[in-house]
């Protein structure tokens, strides 16, 4: 392979049982390290210590930020948080009168002649009405009622809430009411605000409250690794794995967008590799230790 960089690239896969690391050295040779996800004993966090043992750096010593070009990771810590249940307490602010909106859904039935309906656990554990309402158009039915906003605000927070998914009737297309809330949700202290305006601007409630809510929910979580890891690395280009297959740089990394960033990249790095043994039609199987992914590829990558 012929020199391509003075300086060290990584690629890294932080699964929930192992983390992969893969680095091209500064004269183009590729080296590979495999180490467990979670070892407390030893070190902090595996990225990190894997990249150490690549460079042959002692541990707790700093990472010569200079001699790292990027550091490109996929991680599956949004997704397994998902899963176990582990995200940040979160609290619910919705349009008066459709509190059970999200819990009702879309009724959805995979079982038609079932007779106990099993619900999904919910991720967020309270809901809060907000008085207010715009239609359609864009006209104030109900004015936002900013003192009860924020005395329900007070109480939740004092209730220990950081988080808070916020999900109105229409704002996705009026977002002035969701920004009032959020303005004074931040004054008070809430560490993570998600709007729907911003984290999902479709039009039905409901998918765009889910979307909302699991930001809420795992945005925290995510921020705290992508800051633990980003402490260790300074100076060095840092980007993670989206959902849709792509990279963004750390600070843009959100909740939203990394609950299939690991299946993601397994599709397109499968569809890669079949491509060039000469197979354009596969079925991909990725089984970790949290979670197992299957896909298919068949000449064109499919989106939903």
């Amino acid at each position: 392979m012929s020199h391509t960089s003075s300086r060290w690239q990584f690629w890294i896969d932080r699964g929930g049982t192992f983390t992969d690391v893969v680095a091209r050295r500064p004269d183009g040779r590729i080296v590979a390290h495999k180490l467990l996800s979670e070892d407390p004993g030893r070190y902090r966090d595996a990225a990190v210590e894997g990249i150490r043992r690549v460079l042959g750096i002692a541990a707790g010593a700093p990472i010569p930020g200079e001699a790292i070009e990027v550091v490109k990771m996929g991680t599956t810590v949004a997704t397994n948080a998902l899963l176990e249940r582990k995200g940040e307490r979160t609290v619910l602010f919705i349009t008066r009168g459709f509190r059970d909106a999200l819990r009702i859904a879309y009724q959805n039935r995979p079982r038609l002649f079932d007779r106990h309906i099993v619900l999904p656990e919910l991720l967020y554990s309270k809901v809060v009405e907000v008085t207010e309402r715009v239609d359609a158009r864009g006209a104030v039915l109900v004015a936002l009622d900013v003192e009860n906003v924020r005395r329900d605000l007070e109480a939740a927070y004092a209730e220990g809430y950081r988080s808070i998914a916020i999900v109105l009737m229409h704002g996705y297309r009026y977002p002035e009411h969701e920004r009032r809330i959020a303005e004074i949700a931040r004054s008070i202290g809430y560490e993570q605000v998600s709007t729907s305006h911003e984290a999902s601007p479709l039009m039905k409630l409901v998918s765009r409250g889910d979307t909302t809510v699991v930001d809420a929910y795992l945005s925290p979580i995510l921020k705290r690794y992508v800051a633990q890891v980003a402490s260790e690395l300074e100076g060095v280009r840092l980007m993670f794995m989206q959902s849709n297959g792509g990279l963004t740089d750390a600070r843009r990394f959100a909740g939203k967008d990394s609950i299939l960033s690991g299946p993601a990249g397994g599709v397109v790095g499968a569809v890669r590799a079949s491509l060039s043994a000469g197979f354009e039609k596969i079925i991909g199987f990725d089984m970790g230790g949290t979670s197992t992914d299957v896909s298919h590829y068949t000449g064109e990558f499919e989106r939903r």
